[in-house]
């Protein structure tokens, strides 16, 4: 395999440094150059009931099917019991300690209208965290949907951006919408305005300044392609991250690899880590049953739309280095719901770790 060969000419070429301070491909390697890693996790953690079926309800002209399908879809959410999972997520960030975790779908319920209590996904999961002896800052977050279909029924969707602060220095952040949404191109849908964007950090990690961005452009809806509409997301994420020489895109691209949004990214001299260090995987990341009841992923996952873009991160030579693996979807992911077992999220994660030798080491 690729991945088997290129990690072996790695450590061979560390190996030789050590004793010579020469690589055998004739690059200068300082002895005072030590080895260093970055580690990112990605995960679309589900807003936990089906925003689309609820879109469709309201776009269409029948008022009877809005409250049916309200009602629905809030079982669903309870169903989808979000402490469950956020437990759940908060494991797996405990298990790989990543320097940075990119979430989508971090939703905020008033549920005031059905006499309930507002749910806030984002408090729950620092709060389990914590619980873990974690200590991750939110750096910032982005704004996507505001939806209320009814006085007192509303749902806010947000993208996060979660930083190690025992491990990672923030030297800036922004977070903001795109400057072309599909609100600019269709109007409200159901009365909905449909926003994207990113946040963005530049950080210090062990002495390298890197560029992490996590997203979630505007997936395709009511059978509409809005492909073209990714690619220019895409482009003014590039056009942010300007000439950073180490940088990270990951999120929920809802895309499929080698469509204009991924060339995009492609010709910004990203690599997608998956296919660098999994070549020939096919690595499915969408998706489980929006009940999250399906007992295994064989038969619902057939789409690889979340991912771990990378640039300027690797050996010279070698290229990409580490490991990438999914999260949330196999069997013994499953955690107990208030009336089955359920899967923290109907999308797999990602998680990354990626070995970095300091460019301060290369002559």
């Amino acid at each position: 395999m690729r991945t088997f060969q290129s990690a072996a000419l790695l450590a061979g070429m560390l190996l030789t440094a050590a004793c010579t301070d020469r690589d055998p491909m004739g690059i200068n390697l300082k002895a005072d150059a030590p080895a260093r890693s970055i580690s990112v996790m990605t995960w679309n953690v589900y807003v936990g009931t089906d925003v689309d079926a609820i879109l469709l309800a309201l776009a269409d002209p029948d008022p009877d099917n809005d409250l049916p399908t309200l009602l629905a879809q809030l079982d669903t959410l309870f169903l989808n019991d979000w402490s469950a999972r956020a437990a759940a997520i908060a494991d797996e960030i405990a298990k790989r300690r990543p320097h940075a975790v990119g979430l989508q779908e971090i939703s905020t319920f008033d549920l005031s209208a059905v006499g309930f209590t507002p749910l806030e996904f984002l408090p729950v999961l620092e709060d389990a965290l914590v619980a873990r002896g974690l200590n991750y800052l939110v750096a910032d977050k982005v704004l996507n949907i505001v939806a209320e279909p009814l006085p007192g029924l509303t749902l806010e969707d947000y993208d996060v951006l979660l930083l190690d602060a025992d491990r990672v220095t923030v030297i800036d952040v922004e977070a903001r919408t795109f400057a072309l949404n599909l609100v600019d191109l269709i109007g409200p849908v159901g009365g909905i305005a449909l926003r994207r964007g990113f946040v963005k950090a530049e950080v210090d990690i062990d002495g390298e300044a890197y560029t992490i961005v996590s997203t979630h452009p505007e997936p395709d809806l009511f059978g509409y392609d809005f492909s073209d509409l990714r690619a220019a997301q895409a482009m003014e994420i590039v056009a942010e991250v300007g000439d950073a020489a180490s940088a990270i895109v990951m999120g929920d691209l809802n895309d499929d690899p080698g469509t204009p949004m991924y060339q995009v990214f492609a010709a910004a001299g990203f690599v997608d880590a998956w296919s660098e260090l999994r070549p020939g995987v096919v690595g499915f990341t969408c998706c489980h049953l929006s009940s999250l009841s399906n007992g295994t992923a064989v038969g619902h996952f057939d789409e690889r739309i979340d991912y771990v873009l990378v640039r300027g991160i690797g050996h010279p030579v070698a290229g990409l280095q580490g490991r990438i693996d999914i999260l949330g979807n196999v069997p013994a992911d499953r955690v107990n719901g208030p009336a089955y077992r359920i899967w923290p999220s109907d999308h797999a994660g990602l998680a990354g770790t990626f070995i970095d030798p300091p460019a301060r080491g290369y002559d």
